[in-house]
């Protein structure tokens, strides 16, 4: 159940809090940005460094339509931040740092309980393509905290376009571009009715969608895919491993041509496939034909699919219920 707005409050531009939202029986403070200086900050930034450090209760910060040239920080010090847009394509937030995945990224996610909704973060230093010769490291995001929900928005770039470093999270109706390892990391993550667009066409060579980061056997991490899109132009590896026991699921998702037939590539790890999970399972189009797949791919029972699907996988404790926005 989406939250319901009874009318905005405009308050003056000195005060924290610009309007409420009400959800059943909680009201949530909420914070207004407008670019044009007509909201509470002009800027996202300004916005979430008004919000009390270690908040225990849910604040929006409202962004209105338009491209904000910044890079923003959620801290790890403040938590329960719902960042909403207007629109995955009417909000976007740009910048255009790259060469150090510590520090280029547009949007840097590192409280616990983070929810974003309808915006798109781009990282546009490789854009236009410059080809693989000329192409740097340049994240559009970097997700370190735990328990954070990405909600219709968009995620933009070319070489890691989103670090998924750790923590569990949920992404939802995201749509995700890139084209070498544009998507890595260790996070344990289900990523649901997503379109991973492909951007490789001009590339050397084929390109990779994932780049896991699962450190051992006993690691809960993993990539998961469920009901996702993938298509675009040139060509991609399903995934290949960051770390030793990399885990990497797509599940019922439609595949277009842009897959290469091997699927996976095995990178720095040749000789030890027999630790990574690699799977596909009930997946469609031209691109799901495995039967020029590498025959190291896993096999999974029944069981761990069920338990790698569900969301339960990443949330047995409740916590994407109990967020102002329910997105189940």
């Amino acid at each position: 159940m989406l939250p319901v707005l009874h009318g905005p409050v405009f308050a003056s531009k000195n005060s924290r809090i610009h309007r409420v939202y009400h959800r059943r029986n909680q009201i949530i403070p909420t914070i207004y940005v407008d670019k044009s200086g007509h909201g509470n900050y002009s800027t996202i930034q300004s916005a979430i460094d008004s919000v009390p450090p270690y908040n225990q209760d849910w604040i929006c910060i409202y962004i209105t339509a338009g491209t904000y040239r910044e890079q923003v920080k959620i801290p790890v010090e403040k938590p329960y931040i719902y960042l909403k847009g207007e629109g995955r394509r009417k909000t976007n937030v740009t910048w255009d740092d790259y060469g150090s995945i510590d520090s280029d990224a547009t949007f840097f996610s590192e409280a616990d309980y983070t929810l974003v909704k309808s915006i798109t973060f781009i990282n546009s230093y490789n854009i236009p393509l410059k080809g693989s010769k000329n192409m740097s490291q340049a994240l559009a995001v970097k997700i370190s905290g735990d328990k954070s929900t990405f909600y219709r928005c968009g995620f933009i770039g070319v070489q890691d376009t989103v670090w998924d470093v750790q923590g569990r999270h949920y992404f939802k109706l995201c749509t995700i571009v890139g084209a070498i390892d544009f998507i890595f990391g260790n996070g344990q993550s289900i990523y649901e009715r997503c379109a991973l667009v492909v951007n490789a066409g001009t590339l050397d060579g084929p390109g990779s969608i994932t780049a896991q980061g699962r450190q051992s056997q006993h690691d809960q991490s993993g990539f998961v895919f469920k009901n996702c899109e993938v298509y675009g132009t040139g060509l991609t590896y399903l995934g290949r491993p960051w770390r030793d026991y990399a885990r990497v699921l797509f599940y019922s998702c439609s595949m277009s041509n842009v897959i290469v037939s091997p699927g996976w590539s095995a990178w720095n790890l040749s000789g030890k496939e027999n630790q990574l999970t690699f799977s596909e399972e009930k997946c469609n189009g031209i691109g799901s034909n495995t039967t020029q797949r590498v025959p190291w791919v896993t096999k999974l029972s029944q069981q761990e699919l069920q338990q790698l699907t569900s969301i339960s996988f990443i949330d047995n404790e409740g916590w994407i219920m109990k967020q102002p926005l329910k997105v189940l």
